[in-house]
């Protein structure tokens, strides 16, 4: 985007806002797209961002700072997006933690799986996120990716694999049959 425009757009200028959040659309969006749960979030991450853009682009202060501005702005979005579906998701389980000790455990476990999901291919995280968090029907989540009912699958069935393997290796190995006080040769 031109330097210029930009500088246009921080002094207040109308068109030159325009024409940035015009120009600064589809990379939102499409950089959206592969960090939120779905098509919806991913629309409204970038329209949040770019709400942000027009009230606050007078306060950027290097021009150049622009892009990553705007990407750290559509990451925020999505991850407080992903936190909102896991504490939502955690209201509804039964009973509440019986102490502050169970509520750290909980809150722990929950970053664990969030950053593991956060870790998965594309398409995998997307296809995990919206069969098992958001409980879209297989046909529909298939649908909305663009993806064969197989491939949809498939994706999913490698997402869970990858999930249960990354998160069995952040909590460490597990016992094995072996008894911990014995030591082996």
């Amino acid at each position: 985007m031109n330097a210029q425009l930009i500088k246009a757009a921080q002094a207040g200028d109308q068109e030159s806002i325009t024409a940035v959040l015009y120009g600064a659309h589809s990379h939102v969006r499409r950089f959206a797209e592969h960090l939120c749960a779905s098509p919806q979030d991913a629309e409204d991450a970038a329209q949040e961002a770019l709400i942000i853009l027009y009230r606050k682009i007078g306060s950027l202060r290097a021009t150049g700072a622009l892009a990553s501005w705007m990407f750290r702005i559509v990451r925020n979005e999505c991850l407080r997006r992903g936190r909102v579906l896991f504490e939502r998701h955690d209201e509804t389980e039964a009973g509440l933690a019986t102490s502050a000790e169970d509520e750290v455990i909980r809150r722990l476990e929950a970053e664990l799986v969030a950053q593991a999901i956060q870790e998965l291919p594309d398409v995998q995280r997307r296809v995990l996120i919206m069969r098992d968090v958001l409980g879209y029907p297989g046909r529909s989540v298939a649908e909305a990716l663009g993806l064969s009912n197989a491939a949809m699958k498939s994706q999913l069935h490698r997402a869970r694999n990858r999930l249960r393997l990354s998160l069995a290796g952040m909590t460490g190995p597990a016992e094995g049959p072996h008894d911990p006080g014995t030591i082996s040769a």
